[in-house]
């Protein structure tokens, strides 16, 4: 039997969810648009959690709705 592999891209939501300074939304649809014409199958876009938390991913819902949906890619 053949085996399989899953390659998740997570940086939009594991990487930056350390970064002091806060990324604005904008740049971060761009960036997870521009992911979205790489091939990826999956992508981790962001979180919803705590914002006084996660600062960072405050804006999970804004983002999760302003992104161009791939239909080839699970978000």
């Amino acid at each position: 039997a053949g085996t399989t592999i899953s390659i998740v891209e997570v940086a939009p939501r594991d990487g930056l969810q350390n970064e002091r300074h806060i990324i604005p939304t904008e740049v971060k649809i761009d960036w997870i648009n521009a992911l979205s014409r790489t091939g990826l199958r999956r992508i981790e876009v962001t979180s919803f959690v705590r914002s006084d938390r996660v600062p960072q991913l405050a804006d999970a819902e804004t983002v999760m709705a302003r992104i161009d949906r791939n239909p080839d890619v699970a978000y």
